[in-house]
């Protein structure tokens, strides 16, 4: 494996942690144990590989696809001061507020905006902010644990700085739907989403007939999966919607967006993949930032609520790929002992897992493939 210029994007120690609590299930632990054990394996000693401390975006650049009420609204609630705040989304629940919460989640944004600028000035071929993924939120409202849309204002950032087409993969088990409203009329724009199906899960959207609107109609692509379906019927649709449309669409740059919520032990999903899936993916999603974007890659983090077993793991994998960096199976035995301390747990020890047995779900999963390509496919020539 040839090692490749790529960057890891650090949240940083000197803003507030995105941490919506202890009982929450979206734990701030889970990046820095990503980060523990990218730095376990000795990624980051790579002579092409680095690591950036990220900045605060600027309420210019939130802007980008946030309205400035929103904004003053989430600024007002994470410093304490009483208002309407659930007509923007917080409260008891998936949002509660949070202190500093602007700051917290400026500094999620800017850690996009870092891996952006990275790959747009060339600093990088790859850049991964782990923090980041926060695909629901809206334009005008906070949504499924999310404040700020940073991968949207990555996208947006970059076509405002030169980027004529963005292909966006977001393989988290919940639909992208945040991103896909915010760019549903913009025709640079192509999302693809792998998810389980709205009909069992959180939002409720991403079905098939969302396709975008007016000159984008065809550019908002979803692939609604079933509950159960595991490693190998994933990838199958992964394979056969994703490389096709990505290098179709010949994009400037690739985003990604790699939520491991789809994990089989995940508490808040029913797909059962594997980390073996993590690692074919990574691989595959590699190869079309080199064959369709000129290697031009930015990776976010997004949805795992198995936060010592899984995530770290998962996130390593994908971010070992993107330094071009082999990495041994069996998991250093510092980090293990550090994330079993904050997990009061044992951890696996190594990335890999064995094959679950298959789930019988291979059947529907072709349907939704077929459907997708009917639909979709005449809009991009294929």
């Amino acid at each position: 494996m040839v090692s490749e210029r790529a960057e890891l994007i650090w949240y940083g120690d000197d803003a507030p942690w995105y941490d919506h609590g202890p009982e929450h299930p979206l734990r701030p632990a889970r990046v820095i144990l990503t980060r523990e054990l990218i730095k376990a394996y000795g990624i980051l000693d790579g002579r092409r590989v680095a690591e950036t401390v990220a900045r605060d975006a600027t309420d210019e650049e939130i802007g980008l696809v946030h309205g400035e009420r929103f904004m003053d609204a989430t600024k007002r609630a994470g410093h304490g001061e009483p208002g309407p705040w659930g007509e923007f989304g917080y409260g008891p629940g998936d949002n509660p507020i949070f202190p500093n919460m602007h700051e917290a989640a400026a500094r999620v944004a800017g850690a996009s905006l870092a891996a952006a600028e990275a790959i747009l000035t060339r600093r990088a071929e790859h850049a991964f902010n782990p923090a980041g993924g926060l695909h629901h939120a809206m334009p005008e409202r906070a949504s499924g644990f999310c404040v700020y849309d940073d991968p949207a204002v990555a996208i947006a950032w970059m076509l405002a700085h030169g980027a004529e087409r963005i292909a966006y993969v977001d393989v988290d088990v919940h639909h992208g739907d945040g991103v896909q409203t915010i760019f549903y009329r913009e025709p640079r724009v192509l999302t693809i989403s792998l998810h389980q199906s709205g009909r069992t899960l959180f939002p409720g959207t991403g079905d098939i007939e969302e396709l975008g609107a007016g000159d984008a109609k065809g550019t908002k692509v979803n692939v609604p999966l079933p509950p159960h379906t595991g490693d190998d019927a994933w990838l199958r649709a992964f394979e056969e919607i994703v490389p096709p449309l990505v290098a179709s669409w010949k994009p400037t740059v690739l985003v990604t967006q790699l939520g491991c919520d789809t994990h089989h032990s995940d508490p808040l999903a029913m797909l059962e993949l594997t980390t073996n899936a993590y690692r074919r993916t990574a691989s595959l999603l590699h190869d079309l930032a080199h064959g369709a974007a000129g290697g031009r890659w930015v990776a976010t983090g997004g949805g795992g609520y198995q936060w010592a077993r899984v995530v770290p793991r998962a996130w390593t994998i994908y971010f070992a790929e993107m330094a071009g960096v082999e990495v041994p199976d069996h998991i250093p035995e510092a980090w293990m002992e550090i994330a079993e301390r904050e997990a009061g747990s044992a951890v696996p020890e190594t990335l890999s897992e064995p094959p679950l047995p298959t789930s019988g779900r291979n059947e529907a999963v072709n349907e939704v493939v077929a459907a997708v390509k009917h639909t979709i496919w005449p809009y991009h020539g294929l």
